[in-house]
Parts: C-alpha cells; sequence; structure tokens
C-alpha cells in the first residue's frame, strides 16, 4: 500500500503544450526605454540631493571617531 502512495505522489500531470511557436531571445527596447527613464528620474532626484547625503555620512563618521567606545 506504501508503493501506491509514493507512486501517486510523484506522478506528475503532463505539460500543456501550446500552439504558438516558442521564440528565440531576442531585443525588448520598449522595457529599455522604461529602464532608462526610471533610471534618469532616479540621477535627477538624488544628484541634487548627494552633497547634502556626503555632510551627513561625514558628520556621523566625525561623531562615531569623537565618542568614547
Amino acid at each position: 500500500m506504501a508503493e501506491s502512495d509514493d507512486a501517486s505522489d510523484s506522478i506528475l500531470p503532463e505539460p500543456i503544450r501550446s500552439v504558438t511557436p516558442l521564440t528565440g531571445p531576442h531585443p525588448d527596447a520598449e522595457m529599455d526605454v522604461i529602464g532608462w527613464g526610471i533610471f534618469l528620474g532616479l540621477m535627477l532626484l538624488l544628484v541634487p540631493l548627494l552633497p547634502f547625503i556626503i555632510v551627513v555620512w561625514l558628520i556621523s563618521k566625525l561623531v562615531e571617531a569623537l565618542t568614547p567606545s
């Protein structure tokens, strides 16, 4: 009886066959445009904030160096 339980658990259903042909790798220009747009948008937001981020980072390192541990 244990053999029949193991056999029923390990049988996978037949894969579904598709009538559309598989496509190979191809360039996806639309997704490239979206990716570049997101990247440029982030750069427009982060580049002006970069000096403030550097100042806060330097102050935190200075405070960390001056406080006794």
